[in-house]
């Protein structure tokens, strides 16, 4: 059952801040995470976390042409990508998962991971339509945070003009055009 159809039915929807913490550890257990990263030992970082934190299915992929193929095969409920991958980057993989009517998937719950941290590279990725961004290294709470953020808090998918996405958290825009994410302190995420 896809992970919007699982929180609905549980009832955890309608009342985030009413979750426990027992049913929020239900949730992330029920979760099947694909991590694509062309760092195998990166890889197995992100998957030891993600079992630290409850996570019990964890799917892998070298490189973002194998994580389409996994998202086709495997039907995970969030992914977890590194920006810099050979054959198709990051930024590429997110623009092509976020094209409905051409990928089966467009709605699936994106997590940009990246050594980088500069503001203008976390824009783009709001841009692309990413969900949560974490920069390297992470850490388990770090991950905790932004799979509790995408399943709590869940932002409805928008199309507005050619970009397609979570609802951006702050929308400055004119006509239908890109959303333009405002400011914010440094260790709020922006995305």
């Amino acid at each position: 059952m896809p992970l919007a159809a699982r929180v609905l039915a549980a009832g955890w929807g309608a009342m985030p801040s009413a979750l426990s913490k027992s049913e929020i550890e239900a949730l992330i257990a029920s979760l099947g995470v694909l991590v694509v990263d062309d760092s195998q030992f990166m890889r197995k970082i992100v998957r030891n976390l993600l079992v630290h934190i409850g996570v019990r299915d964890v799917y892998e992929a070298s490189d973002g042409i194998a994580g389409l193929q996994a998202i086709r095969t495997k039907v995970p409920d969030v992914v977890i990508i590194d920006w810099e991958l050979p054959l198709l980057n990051g930024a590429e993989f997110v623009r092509i998962v976020r094209s409905p009517g051409v990928f089966p998937v467009p709605d699936i719950p994106i997590i940009m991971l990246s050594s980088h941290g500069e503001r203008s590279r976390v824009i783009e990725a709001a841009r692309i339509g990413v969900n949560e961004y974490l920069r390297k290294p992470i850490s388990a709470q770090s991950l905790y945070d932004r799979l509790v953020s995408i399943l709590v808090k869940p932002r409805p998918v928008v199309q507005l003009g050619s970009y397609y996405g979570p609802k951006p958290r702050k929308l400055f825009t004119g006509a239908l055009a890109a959303p333009t994410i405002a400011p914010a302190p440094e260790d709020t995420p922006l995305v």
